[in-house]
């Protein structure tokens, strides 16, 4: 005789559903304290994170990725306020996030681990409040995530791709549109 309870209707149609829910896949990278997020499909590849060329007094650098001129950001020091030579970015062994901006052009996000791609429910997602995001230095995220993870909540930021790349001090975009050619 088999011990094991048979299902009812009702558990096979609640399985059906949380098999069928949407989820979004996200490259999940810690900045700082925080978490942050880019979906998936924004993400052109992430490789060894390499020299940046640049002044060095601001968190926007250039990197040579494959055969193109990547705009890096230092999401950790635009977040944090920390000087470049502090970084912890360049004191660790790091990654560059290799990612399209809307309008095609190529960005990078350094960060010091590996990301790790993680599948979350559309029903963990929430918007955040436009009030949050324009007084906050987190403006760049568009959306947290609130996933249960070990007895405690894990709280993701997804970042607006977009959005990430306005400066601070004068709210111009460092990415845009050009004319001379597609990458």
């Amino acid at each position: 005789m088999n011990s094991y309870p048979t299902p009812t209707r009702f558990d096979l149609a609640q399985s059906k559903a949380l098999q069928t829910e949407s989820k979004l896949q996200l490259v999940v990278f810690r900045i700082g304290n925080l978490k942050l997020a880019l979906r998936i499909e924004v993400v052109y590849k992430v490789v060894p994170f390499r020299s940046v060329h640049g002044s060095g007094l601001n968190s926007v650098g250039i990197a040579h990725v494959d055969h193109f001129e990547v705009t890096v950001i230092d999401l950790h020091q635009r977040l944090f306020k920390s000087s470049p030579k502090s970084s912890p970015v360049e004191e660790a062994v790091a990654r560059l996030i290799v990612a399209i901006s809307s309008s095609g052009e190529l960005y990078g996000l350094p960060t010091a681990e590996t990301p790790t791609l993680l599948e979350i429910p559309l029903s963990r997602i929430r918007v955040l409040p436009e009030s949050y995001r324009r007084s906050d230095t987190l403006d760049i995220a568009s959306h947290v995530a609130v996933v249960p993870q070990s007895g405690s909540t894990l709280t993701i930021f997804l970042i607006d791709g977009d959005r990430s790349f306005l400066t601070p001090q004068t709210g111009h975009c460092l990415l845009h549109r050009t004319d001379q050619g597609e990458l």
